[in-house]
C-alpha cells in the first residue's frame, strides 16, 4: 500500500484540506518508514496543490525523526515526542502522572475523552493559542504551555458534570478489577483441582497452637513485623493510623487466625496506602520504607507464581527447602501453570519478590530458621491460598 494523499484521507477520515499535522503524523508512521521517506515529497506536493501546505518546520520535523527511525536510533519517547507535537495530539503520560491507556486498550470512555480532547486541542490550535511549530522546534515554552493547557482540560468537568481523567481512570480500574477477578478465579480452580490429586495433610494440632501463641504476640507489638501481618491481613482497618489492635481483638480460634495472616500474605486486604499516601510510591527519588518495600513486593506475585510454588511445596512436604532461589526455580520449573522460558533475569525477580515472603512464612512457623517447609506449612500452604482467592 502506498502513502499518498488517498491513503492520508483514508487514514484520518478527513478531507484533504481538512487534514491537520496529527493527521499526517499518524499517518506517516502508518507504514514502513524507508516508505514514508521516500513518499515525503509527493505527500507534501498534494496537499500543497490541495491548498493545505502545513508548514516548512513541520515537514523538516516529519524528514528528521522518520530518518532516525529508518536508522534505528529513535526512540519510542521521541518518535511519541513528535506526533505530540503536532499540537492536537494528547500527551500520553501527563506531569500527574495520568496515563491514557494504548489506543489498542482503550474502553468506550477512554475512546470518547480522547477523541474529546483531539477536538479541543483542535479548536484551541485554531484560535492561535497553540504553537504548533515552536512545538515542533522543541521550544520548552511551547511544550510547558501545550502540557498545563491538557492538564486543565483532563481536571475540568465537563458539560454533564464528568471529569475526564476520573471517569478514564475508573473505567480503567473497572477493566483491571474485572481481569484481576478472571484470573483469580482460574487460578482457585487450578488450586482446588490439583489438590483433589493430592493425599490431605495431617492436621498439625500442636505446631498451630504454638506458632499462634506466638503470632498473638507479634501482632499486639508494634513495628515489624507486627505491622505488616496486621496489615496483610486486614487487622488494622478500623484502627486509627498506627494502632495496635488489643490481644481481644483478635479472632478466638488459633486456626481461623493461622489461616487469615496467611492468606493476606499471599492476597493482601491493607497493601498500598490510600490514595492521598500513595505519592510516595511514585517519588522516584525517595527510598521507601522496609514495610512499604514489603508490601509493594507482596502484590507483585501473580497468582500464577503463587500457584506454582505452593503447589509444588505441598507435592515435596515437609522437609523441602523453601528458600526464596529454591520457590523461583520451582515456578520456573512448574509443569501446572503455563510460564515463559526462564531467563536469568526472570528467576532473580522472582527470588527477590519472595524474600519478603519467607522472613513473614518463618513467623507463622510455615518455614523453620533455615527456610525448610514444615508440617504445619505443609498443612496450612494450600488452606492458605484457597482462602486468599475464595474470600473476596
Amino acid at each position: 500500500m502506498g502513502l499518498d494523499l488517498d491513503f492520508a484521507v483514508r487514514h484520518s477520515g478527513r478531507a484533504p484540506s481538512a487534514l491537520t499535522r496529527r493527521d499526517v503524523a499518524r499517518a506517516l508512521l502508518a507504514v514502513p518508514s524507508g516508505q514514508a521517506l521516500v513518499s515525503l515529497p509527493d505527500l507534501r506536493r498534494e496537499l500543497v496543490a490541495a491548498g493545505n501546505p502545513l508548514s516548512v518546520v513541520f515537514w523538516e520535523s516529519a524528514k528528521a525523526i522518520l530518518t532516525q527511525i529508518e536508522s534505528g536510533s529513535a526512540t519510542v519517547g521521541q518518535v511519541r515526542h513528535w506526533l505530540e507535537a503536532s499540537g492536537t495530539e494528547p500527551i500520553m503520560l501527563t506531569r500527574s502522572y495520568f496515563l491514557w491507556p494504548e489506543e489498542d486498550e482503550r474502553g468506550p470512555v477512554a475512546t470518547e475523552m480522547y477523541e474529546r480532547l483531539v477536538a479541543f486541542l483542535e479548536e484551541r490550535l485554531a484560535a492561535g493559542e497553540i504553537d504548533a511549530d515552536a512545538l515542533a522546534a522543541g521550544e520548552p515554552e511551547a511544550r510547558n504551555a501545550y502540557e498545563e493547557l491538557q492538564e486543565r482540560w483532563l481536571g475540568t468537568p465537563l458539560p454533564d458534570g464528568r471529569v475526564p481523567n476520573v471517569v478514564v481512570n475508573d473505567e480503567q480500574d473497572r477493566e483491571l478489577f474485572a481481569a484481576w477477578d478472571e484470573e483469580e478465579a482460574f487460578a482457585l480452580s487450578e488450586l482446588r483441582r490439583v489438590l483433589e490429586d493430592l493425599p490431605e495433610p495431617p492436621f498439625p494440632a500442636a505446631d498451630l497452637r504454638s506458632a499462634v501463641a506466638r503470632l498473638r504476640v507479634t501482632l499486639t507489638r508494634p513495628g515489624y513485623p507486627g505491622n505488616v501481618l496486621r496489615a496483610v491481613a486486614g487487622l488494622d482497618e478500623d484502627l486509627p493510623e498506627g494502632g495496635i489492635p488489643d490481644a481481644g481483638a483478635l479472632p478466638d480460634s488459633d486456626e481461623e487466625l493461622w489461616l487469615i495472616v496467611a492468606a493476606g500474605i499471599a492476597a493482601p486486604i491493607s497493601d498500598l496506602p490510600d490514595e492521598e499516601d500513595a505519592a510516595r510510591f511514585f517519588d522516584l527519588d525517595r527510598e521507601l520504607s522496609h514495610e512499604d518495600s514489603i508490601l509493594a513486593s507482596l502484590c507483585a506475585i501473580n497468582h500464577a507464581d503463587w500457584l506454582a510454588a505452593v503447589i509444588t511445596l505441598t507435592r515435596y512436604g515437609p522437609g523441602v527447602l523453601a528458600s526464596p532461589e529454591r520457590i523461583a526455580r520451582f515456578i520456573a520449573d512448574s509443569e501446572d501453570v503455563d510460564v515463559e522460558p526462564d531467563e536469568p533475569e526472570d528467576l532473580e525477580a522472582t527470588e527477590m519478590l519472595f524474600t519478603a515472603v519467607t522472613p513473614l512464612w518463618a513467623h507463622l512457623g510455615i518455614v523453620d530458621k533455615a527456610e525448610v517447609l514444615t508440617s504445619l506449612g505443609w498443612w496450612g500452604l494450600p488452606k492458605a491460598l484457597e482462602r486468599a482467592w475464595s474470600t473476596r
